[in-house]
């Protein structure tokens, strides 16, 4: 268990315990009923302490994963544009560019249980039973090659199952070793005489690729002129999206801030692209499950073949409740509850066309 979660849930009991004190100084608060600091109570121990009953097998994992799971994830835990990868990797953390997953790199089966439980799906965390979390982490399991399609985790055998890397970390002990021998005085001002790349990042291409390094960090103000040009130029301004008859400027404004929720997932705009949900340009007149080049889970697909257009009022009642409107489709958030938020979101997406 992190410290940081230690200090949360000690946080909180020490509050609770601490409750009946600060009520009867200022008459504020009550002490914390034992379901309420229970509710907090939810980590994991690597040894299995703190496992809810329950069990899972691999198979019923499976299809749980991919309702809930794999628009992020992917079917197979191969992850999807960003989003983190849960499988494979194996053997690559010498390399330069190691691969960490469940299998290659998590030490303890406890923290991927925890964190399912805790929270997943996107945007619909702890909605998931202790059954269910049993069996996505089985399934997690077998995509890593750990455990065979039969296999059925439960709290009884939690323990047995050991990570490919449970020996792969060590105490951190700088605190002790490391941090006397660099605490010193901060230097202030003056602490360098020259700024100098010294080295380029590997991986990310952070660093400016120029031959003449020195030369970038020497002369900062070398180009001005290009700078102020550049933010003066009107032509290199984002177009303003312009809103279509019929469609309040105030509502579609309001809908962009509710439609953060949904930008992790799904694209609008100029140049926009599918990533781990469709790209939502042209959304309103589209039949369902027909954005090109995603791909989309058979309920979605069946429910454009049945004839299901994304209207006004068709987005109003997928997006108050996704799995009810068409049921075992992928998205896995909640829904958005309020009317006015459906409202406001539809508005913001009727100013993207095609």
């Amino acid at each position: 268990m992190s410290k940081f979660r230690n200090l949360v849930i000690g946080t909180a009991l020490i509050s609770a315990m601490a409750a009946p004190v600060w009520a009867e100084k200022i008459g504020l608060g009550r002490p914390a009923l034992p379901e309420e600091i229970a509710a907090w109570n939810r980590d994991v121990s690597p040894d299995g302490t703190g496992l809810p009953e329950g069990s899972g097998d691999v198979l019923t994992g499976e299809d749980l994963f991919s309702a809930n799971c794999a628009s992020c994830h992917g079917e197979f835990g191969e992850g999807v544009g960003n989003w983190p990868k849960l499988a494979g990797g194996k053997d690559t953390l010498a390399d330069d560019d190691p691969l960490k997953t469940v299998g290659s790199y998590w030490p303890h089966l406890s923290t991927t249980f925890d964190y399912v439980q805790r929270s997943m799906p996107f945007g619909n965390a702890q909605s998931l039973s202790p059954d269910e979390v049993y069996a996505i982490v089985a399934y997690v399991l077998y995509n890593n090659d750990l455990v065979d399609e039969d296999f059925v985790l439960s709290k009884e055998n939690f323990a047995e199952v050991v990570l490919p890397n449970a020996g792969g970390f060590i105490v951190d002990d700088r605190e002790t070793t490391e941090l006397p021998i660099f605490t010193r005085e901060p230097c202030m001002e003056n602490c360098k005489q020259t700024v100098e790349i010294t080295a380029h990042a590997s991986v990310l291409d952070v660093t400016p690729d120029v031959q003449d390094d020195t030369a970038v960090v020497a002369e900062p103000a070398a180009e001005p002129a290009a700078t102020e040009t550049a933010v003066a130029e009107p032509a290199t301004a984002e177009p303003a999206v312009e809103e279509p008859a019929g469609v309040d400027p105030a509502l579609a404004a309001a809908g962009e801030k509710v439609f953060k929720k949904c930008a992790a997932c799904h694209k609008v705009g100029e140049g926009a692209k599918n990533a781990s949900g469709p790209v939502l340009n042209g959304v309103l007149g589209r039949v369902a499950g027909a954005a090109e080049g995603f791909k989309y889970s058979s309920a979605m697909a069946e429910a454009g073949a049945n004839g299901t257009v994304w209207d006004a009022a068709t987005i109003d009642a997928y997006l108050a409740d996704p799995k009810g409107f068409i049921p075992k489709n992928k998205m896995s958030f909640a829904g958005l509850k309020k009317p006015e938020d459906r409202a406001a979101v539809i508005a913001y997406l009727a100013g993207f066309a095609q």
